[in-house]
């Protein structure tokens, strides 16, 4: 059968040949057949014919073209994504995804549609390797990508090879929201563990926001005690003490302490402390830099056993590498996480202060080393826990 816009491409074809059916008028042997006649030889045939024939002829041609047209939308696309993310990238891949579709729609002609699920970047992870059908996981750091490549068998082990800076395009570090005026004085880690102070963080066992805070408090309490790792134990025990309330992921912490009003300080990602202060409670809040903090890469990957059974594999990846791109940056910068890009980091060099940072190899080993000793079940986080009781 054919399709539309082949039968259009006849339709056209065989008026300019000149053997268009029409209803009335006479062939150039001026022979009547039935009903229908046949023109061969156009140019030798009266001016009413050929009048007839270019009326005809343009009639058709619109309608020809109306098929061509309804055709061509036909066979365009519509593709869609499921990207999987942790807490706070709400705003960003929003205005992320908008950006991507248009350039993709533009490069391709075909949409692409990408639907988010957020949370706990533990949490989510766990959703994945139980079946949630993710395209694309972004989530709070490498080991939860890890896992769904271990458990879940989802994704190649060397996931993290297959893009720049270990598939972390942008980066974060951890600091300090305090209320209007910092009442309580706070201006470095050591003041989180005095008696009185309400630490707001989420739960390490859920939330990977929460993980990069206790270990950029147990890296500072290490290089403060000359790496006495007992020492560090009791800093970060004493801190979580002084928390009233765990949040399962990093959006839900902020919601504690910048609309409930809960507590006196808030351990965040850098880019939550500037959209608080920025968006969500303009005046109402100022940001501390401790003298030490960590430097936190949020990694992104494509989920390989879920693009393939879509087919979504080419547009998946080009999703991902468009976070690299200059305009993929510019949109990060502007949600406040730190660009890759150097041109993209000078332009925005006055939202982003200096800070002395460590980074997890550096000081715990790496992300698998980090887990087991800390957040696996019956870790470190799990006994400081337990003696709270």
């Amino acid at each position: 059968m054919k399709t539309k816009i082949e039968t259009a491409e006849a339709v056209v074809g065989s008026i300019r040949r000149g053997d268009t059916p029409l209803k009335r008028g006479v062939n150039e042997k001026g022979l009547r057949h039935s009903r229908t006649f046949w023109f061969r030889n156009p140019p030798q045939v009266g001016d009413y014919v050929v009048r007839s024939l270019l009326r005809r002829g343009l009639g058709v041609l619109a309608v020809a073209g109306l098929l061509i047209a309804s055709s061509a939308g036909a066979n365009a696309k519509e593709i869609k994504l499921l990207n999987v993310s942790y807490d706070p990238t709400r705003e960003f891949y929003q205005d992320f995804n908008a950006a991507f579709s248009k350039y993709w729609e533009s490069k391709t002609g075909n949409k692409v549609t990408v639907q988010q699920s957020h949370g706990g970047s533990g949490k989510q992870a766990r959703s994945v390797i139980d079946g949630l059908e993710a395209d694309l996981v972004t989530l709070a750091l490498a080991y939860d990508i890890d896992v769904i490549a271990e458990k879940g068998r989802r994704l190649p082990p060397d996931w993290q090879k297959r893009l720049p800076n270990n598939s972390s395009p942008y980066t974060s570090t951890i600091v300090f929201l305090v209320r209007k005026g910092n009442p309580k004085g706070i201006k470095d880690w050591n003041d989180l563990i005095q008696p009185g102070i309400a630490v707001i963080s989420p739960n390490p066992k859920t939330s990977g926001g929460a993980r990069w805070n206790y270990l950029a408090a147990w890296g500072y309490a290490l290089k403060k005690n000359n790496n006495d790792q007992a020492k560090a134990r009791q800093f970060v025990a004493a801190l979580f003490k002084n928390v009233p309330v765990l949040d399962t992921g990093a959006r839900g912490a902020t919601t504690t302490f910048v609309q409930r009003g809960i507590g006196d300080v808030l351990v965040a990602w850098e880019n939550e402390a500037l959209l608080s202060i920025k968006e969500l409670g303009k005046g109402e809040f100022e940001i501390v830099i401790p003298s030490l903090t960590i430097l936190a890469e949020p990694p992104v990957a494509w989920v390989d056993r879920v693009v393939k059974r879509h087919g979504t594999l080419a547009v998946a990846e080009e999703y991902l590498k468009y976070l690299y791109t200059p305009e993929g940056q510019d949109i990060a910068a502007k949600h406040y996480y730190r660009p890759r890009l150097e041109s993209v980091a000078q332009k925005y060099a006055a939202t982003f202060p200096k800070v002395n940072l460590f980074t997890i190899d550096e000081v715990f080993g790496g992300w698998q080393k980090a887990q087991k000793t800390h957040f696996n079940d019956g870790g470190e986080f799990d006994r400081i826990q337990e003696a709270r009781k």
